[in-house]
């Protein structure tokens, strides 16, 4: 009940108690805070008290303020919508889980030590200083449990991670103008049992720093007297599941750290940590066949062990292929590729072939007026007779680019609150063109294809000129001048005095 109060206080609105204020939000928002199909008499008494008590999250816009963007998620396309939104305009309230995007390109250098993990952490105000400066924009540490697009209204629940001493979850409603989904995507298990217990995601900072601090468990404790020598093999024995950029970066990044670090300063075990990946079919299925054949020879001349087959069961110490064979293991990475998220399919939309939810060429909800869907979470519905875009961060960053431009204009135009932008032209559609791949596999070699398709011609190079093109390519795309800053010099640390192996 406290926290219920202290959430009012803090996020109440300047125009809720006025009459102007009360008949917008009662035209809006009467229903959704009726819990029965009660009369409208008796819905109207329940908004009028509520009205009196104060909004219990944030309340509708009125005439005279700013309209409001409300964006789920901090990935790629979120972050990049609030990014170039005009906040002369707009107020931004982002419902996210975490506080900052992460740069996971660079994702798979932070287990090892080559990057510090703040430097691919992006902090949200850093991206939309309004976050922290305009009274009426807020980030809001919480999940969107639902959403009604007849109340423009969102359905909301705080995060707090399970900690001890936190306040206990709560529940809140946030009004909107413009609703954008940007909620990404999940890891794909396939159903396969044992997967989510004993497997690690590499898609967020704090499963980067698990990565680390497994391996580098493992590698202390092989070294405890006692242990015999098919238990060191096992702690040692790093499994990698999908052969895509991510498996094959973490596997590039690891052999490299078991070669130049590993091997000097665990001497004892340094014959027995090796690197498997499993992959049912090719790596790097998207690339060019000549840098397929490339990654595979580095990453064999690295001690990877590459294996074709399909995983059938995940038990707490061994993997079990289709063929019988059992792979045992002390760290299990799984990297298999990303779909839907339970909260997504939830949702009353219409939905894309592969599940996610469905829009239309200029990324708009067709179903419902002032929603939106970019990033992982959304795809082209087959009416509009467009392939469903992949899963990748230059297209969560491009539609994010093209949606905040598309919102600027509404607002120019008069059409930035809920239900106006009828009267707007809505301009070109979105259009994706491809501008290439690449993916490093570890020991200062890269890979850059600059195909737009498997099909076209492109340059696709490969080798240490690739390594630097990779590098001088995502440092340019790193958010911030901070973590730029940050990266070049973790790399030149990294270069000149090896990783860090502390276990902190």
């Amino acid at each position: 009940m406290a926290a219920s109060s202290l959430l009012r206080a803090l996020t109440r609105r300047r125009g809720c108690a006025t009459s102007g204020a009360f008949s917008h939000y009662q035209h809006h928002l009467s229903s959704p805070f009726s819990t029965t199909s009660a009369a409208a008499a008796a819905a109207s008494a329940g908004a009028r008290d509520e009205a009196g008590k104060g909004f219990p999250g944030l309340g509708p816009t009125t005439k005279g303020e700013k309209a409001r963007v409300v964006v789920l998620g901090t990935g790629w396309a979120g972050a990049r919508v609030m990014k170039d939104l005009d906040t002369d305009g707009y107020d931004v309230v982002c419902v996210s889980p975490r506080n900052h995007m992460v740069f996971t390109p660079l994702l798979a250098s932070t287990c090892v030590g080559t990057l510090e993990f703040r430097s691919v952490a992006e902090p949200l105000a850093r991206i939309q200083p309004a976050m922290s400066k305009s009274p009426g924009s807020h980030f809001l540490l919480a999940r969107c449990t639902g959403v009604d697009p007849d109340a423009h209204t969102i359905d909301c629940e705080t995060v707090t991670d399970g900690q001890k001493d936190a306040l206990e979850p709560w529940k809140f409603k946030v009004a909107y103008d413009k609703l954008v989904f940007a909620c990404g995507s999940e890891a794909l298990t396939f159903g396969i049992r044992g997967v989510t217990e004993h497997a690690i995601f590499l898609r967020e900072v704090h499963h980067a720093q698990e990565i680390r601090r497994r391996l580098l468990l493992n590698l202390m404790l092989s070294e405890v007297p006692g242990i015999s020598e098919d238990e060191k093999r096992k702690l040692l024995h790093c499994v990698v599941v999908g052969g895509g950029p991510t498996g094959v970066e973490f596997s590039g990044e690891l052999s490299d750290f078991i070669m130049r670090d590993v091997k000097q300063r665990y001497a004892h075990v340094k014959d027995y940590i090796h690197v498997t990946l499993i992959e049912a079919n090719e790596i790097l299925s998207s690339f060019d066949v000549r840098l397929r054949q490339y990654a595979t020879n580095q990453l064999i001349k690295s001690g990877v062990r590459l294996v074709r087959g399909i995983v059938k069961d995940v038990q707490p110490n061994k993997l079990i292929l289709d063929n019988g064979e059992e792979v045992p293991y002390g760290l299990l990475v799984w990297s298999t590729g990303v779909g839907a998220s339970p909260f997504v399919k939830s949702l009353p939309f219409p939905k894309s072939p592969d599940g996610r939810i469905g829009v239309d060429e200029w990324l708009r909800v067709p179903s419902v007026r002032d929603v939106y869907a970019i990033g992982d979470c959304s795809g082209f519905l087959e009416s509009t007779g467009k392939e469903v875009l992949p899963a990748l961060a230059q297209v969560a960053e491009r539609q994010g680019k093209y949606l905040a431009q598309q919102l600027n204009s509404f607002m120019k135009a008069g059409g930035g609150h809920a239900n106006s932008e009828a009267t707007v032209d809505v301009g070109p559609p979105f259009v994706y063109k491809h501008l290439g791949s690449m993916a490093t596999v570890g020991r200062h070699k890269a890979l850059v294809d600059l195909r737009q398709s498997k099909e076209s011609k492109g340059i696709s190079i490969a080798g240490f000129v690739s390594f630097i093109i990779w590098r001088s390519a995502y440092l340019t795309r790193v958010v911030s001048w901070r973590n730029r800053f940050y990266v070049a010099i973790n790399w030149l640390t990294t270069l000149l005095f090896g990783r860090d192996i502390s276990r902190i």
